[in-house]
């Protein structure tokens, strides 16, 4: 027997055909974020959102390794249609070329338009892959399981997706919330000291624009935090994920383009350009860019200079670079000030710096000057006061 879904529309011509037609599109995303202690704890949870659908994984070959084939046999296992596919693993890779790869791949798949793309890696991954899930079928949904600790507390959160290209960090890509995102802080023990001190630089910079409390979390627990405790990288990542999903609430198609949360990444964005996207860690581009951005707040009277101790004091205790001694690459002043040309295009004709003013407050400033950028390049700070 036929069934019918009626459909009723008794729409009026308007009267004025000189007058503009408004088209309205609203739409408010909401996604649940689950942090998790172990696979045990997020694996009921991810299969709930999944919710029996078909699931495309993919991954990165070394995650591919460490997670993503196991993961995929408890799907399996659990009676769900599972594919996987991984590309190779590193910044280089975040790429137009990878995208193109994977929308290829999902066209081959059983894959449908409600059915599930989950994204199984670090920020390189869940970037590449939301972007890929925006653009296959004009967008399927996606969710995020974040396997490092900048992904935890950063890229699997706001559905800011996208690839990089020669000119720009980020230049393609779209606004795209996951699904969900399922957090198992246990992957987080297969990580070296530099990815975890790299995910924590993001983690600090929300602790510098938003959170007194969060700063002094980890300026208490970084030993802890850096030796993988899992405790306190639940309070860690909960925490930090708590915040930054209520800063995204404010405005999450960045229709104001000045935002906090773009603190250490004026910089940080064309220390990677630079550096050929690879030798230069995101968090430690964002690192380096927090300590320039504080030390340009400083010289303006804007930061005293013992907070600005705090903050680099903090970003050096965990481990990473607040000096271009300290960078991993060489690194040119003058073609990383030239490199903030495309960051200007992409931001509407300018150049806006996140200047800290004290813990959980900021000021956006439109017009720091390249002398002022080449001298917090180029030059440190010290401050004798104990804090």
């Amino acid at each position: 027997m036929s069934s019918y879904v009626r459909v009723s529309d008794r729409l009026t011509l308007p009267q004025d055909p000189d007058a503009a037609v408004i088209g309205t599109a609203d739409r408010r995303d909401q996604y649940p974020v689950h942090v998790c202690r172990s696979e045990e704890d997020a694996l009921p949870r991810l299969l709930a959102e999944l919710d029996g659908r078909r699931v495309a994984v993919i991954t990165d070959h070394t995650v591919a390794r460490l997670h993503a084939e196991g993961l995929a046999r408890q799907l399996r296992a659990a009676g769900l249609d599972v594919a996987l596919t991984s590309f190779p693993a590193g910044e280089a890779n975040k790429s137009v070329a990878t995208a193109t790869g994977l929308l290829d791949w999902l066209a081959g798949t059983k894959l449908v338009r409600r059915d599930v793309v989950l994204a199984v890696g670090g920020g390189v991954v869940i970037d590449t892959v939301g972007w890929v899930a925006s653009a296959y079928m004009r967008g399927v949904p996606y969710i995020n399981v974040p396997t490092t600790l900048l992904a935890d507390v950063d890229a699997a959160l706001g559905g800011k997706v996208a690839v990089d290209h020669p000119t720009a960090k980020n230049l393609i890509g779209a606004f795209y919330q996951p699904k969900a995102v399922v957090t198992n802080v246990g992957y987080l023990a297969t990580l070296d000291r530099r990815q975890l001190r790299a995910g924590l630089a993001e983690a600090i910079k929300k602790g510098v624009i938003a959170s007194p409390e969060l700063f002094e979390l980890i300026e208490l627990k970084h030993s802890d935090i850096l030796a993988a405790d899992p405790a306190t990288l639940v309070r860690l990542v909960h925490g930090a994920s708590a915040i930054k999903c209520r800063l995204i609430a404010k405005d999450p198609y960045e229709e104001d383009l000045r935002r906090p949360l773009n603190f250490g990444h004026t910089i940080g964005h064309a220390v990677e350009t630079v550096t050929g996207y690879g030798p230069v860690l995101h968090g430690e581009a964002v690192a380096f860019g927090m300590a320039c951005a504080a030390r340009i707040a400083e010289r303006r009277g804007l930061l005293g200079a013992c907070a600005l101790d705090r903050i680099v004091g903090l970003l050096a205790a965990v481990g990473l670079p607040t000096t271009l001694a300290e960078l991993p690459a060489a690194l040119d002043a003058e073609r990383t000030i030239a490199a903030m040309g495309q960051i200007r295009k992409i931001r509407d004709g300018k150049i806006r710096f996140v200047l800290p003013v004290e813990l959980g407050e900021t000021v956006i400033a439109d017009d720091v000057t390249d002398d002022e950028i080449r001298s917090s390049l180029i030059t440190g700070s010290d401050c004798p006061c104990p804090h």
